[in-house]
């Protein structure tokens, strides 16, 4: 089952597709990857969802991936005796360390790290933004605030800090227990929420230990000023620009989104846009205009997938969602000015073999038009290499490793297949042109363009291009 795309999707499983039907579905109308997100899901819970996926993935014979979201540190305000209480612009508001119930004038804030760290005239954004606080008084047992805009404020509302730098990682004690459950089972990414510094992502590699890939969440002012370091120590990105545009001006938003999907393509990092972008299809059957401009604008910038939240987990209209976003993608990848898009943004390859021959077959294929490149891949790090280049003909990423396989799932423009290593130079072509064949992207008299490391076997050495012509033996011969 290839795809008439080259953007991935990314579905958020929930409520509404947790069934294994569903999600089989789910996977027919275009979905790529499943997320899984750990702020509504129990290890019990994930360990069926993953288990189903599984299934779903067996019974269809392709590679999907699987993506946990951790929760991150959720900072929250205490409770209030009434329940809600209305303030006026201009009052005093303190957020403190007492144990009690709040108040018109005060409320508990149960996280210590924020009163050490916050400082005077920071900003305090409360209930994703709708309540503005700024800092004037600080110790390490109150913050006294003066309302800035806003009027009401209730029990648990949540707490952001876009001026603050908190001295905590981006893990929390859920976030560990999170973590160890999930490294139990067959996952591919890990996405890591409210990342502020290189050293977040550091933290979580040391337990990791490289079984799974590391896609950082940014969501944070403090991100955006240290992307390059975060990207260098990342796997992937994501443009959640949810909190993002709580934390800061939503008109800043669009420029930074493009600013990530730039550096993370000239990094040959893989990039998802997320947040909203069905939000209208959780009620209604339809999206509107803005929502297909919203998807249209992340695929010609080059965004290696597109994600879905509440749209797929607990919308109406879930299965609708990922067809209306999957036929949005392949319309706009037709058009005439996207190819003139992906070429006008490729980068200057790195100094490195493997980037060379990455750029070397993305010519080729194009200027001989043939029907397909294919990548030898053992990491995965030569498909991620070549769908930097961003080329018009297909790529099909070979691999031996089921999790290389699924981990590519997520990046732009790649067809995995899990097929034995080759042993020899006619073995990889005899291989490579029966794969191109039966996976549906070549005929007879077809020619390919496949890269390889010589000797086989041994990965990071991509060093061989070799073109190649589909034949009728081609279409005999077992490949998998």
């Amino acid at each position: 089952m290839k795809r008439n795309r080259k953007v991935k999707i990314l579905a958020t499983l929930g409520p509404v597709s947790s069934e294994e039907e569903i999600i089989e579905k789910l996977f027919i109308a275009g979905t790529d990857v499943f997320r899984i997100n750990m702020s509504h899901t129990n290890h019990d819970r994930m360990r069926i969802l993953v288990k189903r996926i599984r299934n779903v993935e067996k019974k269809i014979g392709r590679p999907i991936g699987i993506l946990i979201d951790l929760q991150g540190p959720k900072l929250r305000v205490g409770t209030f005796v009434n329940g809600e209480e209305k303030l006026v612009v201009g009052q005093i508001f303190t957020l403190d360390n007492k144990n009690i119930p709040g108040n018109s004038t005060r409320v508990y804030l149960p996280h210590p790290e924020i009163l050490k760290a916050v400082k005077p005239c920071e900003r305090l954004l409360i209930d994703d933004g709708r309540l503005e606080l700024i800092s004037e008084k600080c110790n390490n047992h109150s913050i006294e605030c003066r309302v800035i805009s806003g009027t009401f404020i209730s029990d648990r509302k949540g707490v952001s800090l876009p001026d603050t730098m908190l001295a905590v990682g981006a893990l929390t004690e859920k976030d560990n227990e999170d973590l160890i459950a999930v490294l139990q089972e067959e996952i591919d990414w890990i996405a890591l929420s409210f990342i502020q510094r290189p050293q977040d992502i550091e933290a979580v590699r040391k337990i990791t230990k490289g079984c799974v890939s590391l896609l950082s969440k940014i969501e944070k002012p403090q991100a955006v000023e240290r992307l390059q370091e975060i990207i260098a120590l990342s796997d992937a990105l994501m443009v959640a620009r949810g909190d993002l545009g709580v934390e800061m001006p939503l008109e800043s938003v669009p420029g930074i989104q493009i600013e990530i999907i730039n550096a993370c393509r000239i990094a040959g990092k893989p990039v998802v846009v997320a947040t909203q972008m069905l939000e209208s299809m959780i009620h209604a059957p339809v999206p509107t205009r803005a929502e297909v401009s919203d998807i249209a604008t992340a695929v010609l910038e080059g965004a290696d997938a597109i994600m879905l939240s509440a749209e797929s987990a607990s919308g109406q209209y879930p299965i609708e969602a990922v067809q209306t976003m999957d036929r949005i993608a392949q319309t706009i990848e037709r058009d005439a000015n996207y190819a003139q898009r992906m070429n006008a943004k490729n980068s200057k390859p790195e100094p490195t073999g493997a980037d060379a021959i990455s750029l070397a077959a993305r010519q080729i294929a194009e200027t001989l038009d043939l029907s397909a490149i294919v990548a030898y891949t053992g990491t995965g790090a030569t498909g991620i290499r070549a769908s930097r280049e961003r080329p018009s003909t297909p790529i099909i990423a070979l691999s031996p490793i089921i999790q290389t396989a699924r981990r590519l799932a997520l990046v732009w423009g790649l067809h995995s297949v899990v097929t034995c290593d080759a042993h020899s130079l006619d073995d990889m072509v005899e291989r490579a042109c029966a794969i191109a064949y039966a996976e549906g992207f070549s005929v007879l008299e077809d020619r390919i363009i496949i890269t390889a490391g010589v000797p086989f076997g041994q990965p990071g050495g991509t060093n061989m291009l070799k073109i190649a012509s589909i034949r009728k033996e081609n279409q005999k011969r077992a490949i998998f």
